[in-house]
């Protein structure tokens, strides 16, 4: 039955469209694949964008989901894609560090865990698939945290923070001027993780590639060579992913 309301219906499957496919893509291909006129393709992208329900990268001509849509994604349309991105990465990682690596996602002040490999030699963590844990205290959650501009921060802190401002932004402001974050023992005893922001084309913490390794295991070289890897391999994942 055909829509009484077919702008609507058509925002909507933009919506949809953008949503399942994660990333930022043109207005031709948006035509193509929903069938629409391009005159209506257009006008309903350039309202939408008005709207923050969609942003425009004039660099590479495509659009991709606004702050505005962000409430509206499914867990599953926005955590698939990176599981399925991430699964190689994390493997390879984990075998590197002796350890663990997983993927997380920033949601509100919590770090939700949507991926986990582990090495033969890696023990058993809490960093499991669906656990969640206080973003502050972890690095993955460092990272991510790191990327949120300074209002955000003060906000999520009067909602999530304990102990003083200052000591509670420390650890984040810290991984924001190297560009990775950290935590030794902080979440499982005996453990240190390092992890690197992966960022979407909004400039927002999609995710966090990390890894976890028994303290003292690796010498300062290694060290620096697994920053290196996360970081090269959060690069490649934010092209695959959001273009950038």
């Amino acid at each position: 039955m055909a829509s009484k309301v077919p702008a609507a219906a058509q925002t909507l499957q933009i919506l949809a469209l953008l949503s399942h496919i994660d990333v930022p893509i043109s207005a031709a291909r948006i035509q193509a694949e929903l069938g629409l006129p391009r005159s209506t393709t257009y006008h309903l992208l350039t309202v939408m964008r008005d709207a923050g329900f969609v942003t425009y990268l004039p660099d590479t001509r495509t659009y991709g989901l606004g702050l505005a849509a962000y409430s509206m994604a499914s867990a599953y349309t926005t955590q698939q894609p990176l599981v399925r991105a991430t699964a190689k990465h994390a493997r390879e990682l984990a075998k590197l560090v002796g350890g663990s690596a997983h993927v997380g996602r920033l949601v509100g002040g919590e770090v939700v865990y949507l991926l986990e490999e582990r090495s033969p030699r890696g023990v058993s963590l809490i960093t499991d698939v669906g656990v969640r844990l206080p973003a502050a205290a972890t690095a993955s959650g460092r990272a991510m945290l790191a990327q949120l501009p300074a209002a955000e921060l003060k906000a999520l802190y009067g909602v999530v923070g304990h102990g003083s401002y200052r000591e509670w932004l420390a650890p984040i402001t810290e991984a924001k001027h190297r560009g990775w974050g950290s935590e030794s023992e902080e979440v499982s005893p005996g453990q240190e993780s390092l992890a690197v922001a992966v960022v979407d084309h909004m400039g927002r913490p999609a995710a966090a590639l990390a890894v976890t390794f028994r303290v003292g295991s690796l010498d300062k070289n290694r060290v620096d060579e697994v920053i290196e890897q996360l970081q090269s391999r959060a690069a490649m994942l934010e092209s695959a992913l959001f273009g950038r």
